[in-house]
């Protein structure tokens, strides 16, 4: 007849005791009571729904192995011999959430527990990354230290255990991941970037119509511009050399400038802000050739004096006749 035995903490120098006859079975604490679990090393994990945990070991049906070390954690994954010591039978959800499971010894379990040869279990489970929730337990190993100072084998992610190392500073500087960055982070990154990658093919390759036209469509439309400003460069400089014509001639009539003059002031109107500038000075310049009285003086000179009447009486010489001769002269 099988017995259990309420074990009520997880080592196991007790069990030594309880197990001797072959086939016995004893209740060992896997995972701790309460709602927040912190590790030795500092971490910590939630236990919050303890039912689901049990529910999960139900859907899978079958035992979970008990090992050396987490040999199949270890040796096992690398393809080399993990051979089980006991096995969990059962797991129950007890007062506070911790959960409890039915352990069977094999021989060889059961010689190594009765010589005490290891004091403890150490469980592995998995656990979500983000809210930390325990989801599921895998197996347990007999070990000399507490379960949770062994960092990489007391847990495992949602898909696969964490590696014992972390990752390299520099992979996680590359990818904008903190240095406590996990390996499935460091993937998800990996693959986010690959996403981009393939986006931004994708988008080179097939441009949106609305950001990019063909090289043909933007070298006709560039032609098209080109030609309308050479169009419209030809049609304003038409109308500047009309308009400097215009004020040229302007200014030749009103005295201003000269004949001689008009080709140095088309050229200088020409230059940038030339025709505004010659305006304002037509509008103050003096009128070359201005009346100076000259010509009155000289009709003057051509008229009689008072002595060249006294002249003309005393020689006897009408002053017309006199006035010819001096405009002759």
């Amino acid at each position: 007849m099988k017995t259990e035995t309420l074990i009520l903490t997880t080592e196991l120098s007790s069990l030594a005791a309880n197990s001797a006859a072959s086939g016995a079975s004893v209740w060992a604490e896997f995972i701790p009571a309460g709602t927040a679990i912190t590790g030795r090393d500092g971490r910590s994990w939630v236990n919050d729904d303890p039912d689901a945990i049990v529910a999960a070991f139900a859907s899978n049906g079958a035992d979970l192995p008990i090992d050396i070390e987490h040999a199949t954690e270890i040796k096992g994954k690398a393809g080399e011999p993990a051979p089980a010591v006991g096995w969990i039978k059962a797991l129950q959800a007890r007062e506070g959430g911790a959960i409890w499971g039915q352990v069977e010894w094999n021989d060889t379990g059961r010689d190594l527990v009765n010589q005490k040869a290891y004091r403890y279990l150490s469980p592995v489970f998995t656990f979500d990354i983000n809210s930390k929730r325990i989801l599921q337990l895998y197996s347990a190993g007999l070990t000399n230290q507490p379960n949770l100072h062994l960092t990489a084998l007391n847990r495992r992610t949602t898909t696969d255990r964490e590696d014992t190392m972390p990752l390299p500073l520099a992979i996680c500087t590359a990818l904008a991941l903190p240095p406590e960055a996990t390996d499935a982070q460091a993937v998800s990154a990996i693959n986010q970037l690959k996403d981009d990658k393939a986006t931004a093919l994708n988008q080179a390759q097939n441009p949106s119509i609305d950001k990019f036209v063909p090289r043909a469509d933007h070298d006709a439309a560039l032609n098209r511009a080109q030609d309308a400003e050479s169009a419209l460069k030809a049609v304003r400089e038409k109308a500047l050399n009309q308009q400097i014509e215009e004020t040229l001639d302007k200014a030749l009539k009103a005295g201003v400038i000269t004949p001689a003059t008009v080709d140095y002031h088309r050229a200088c109107c020409k230059e940038e802000g030339g025709l505004a500038r010659f305006e304002k000075y037509a509008e103050t310049a003096p009128t070359i050739g201005d009346d100076s009285g000259l010509d009155d003086r000289a009709r003057n000179q051509t008229s009689l004096t008072e002595e060249d009447r006294v002249a003309c009486r005393l020689l006897g010489i009408e002053e017309d006749a006199y006035t010819a001769a001096k405009e002759t002269d």
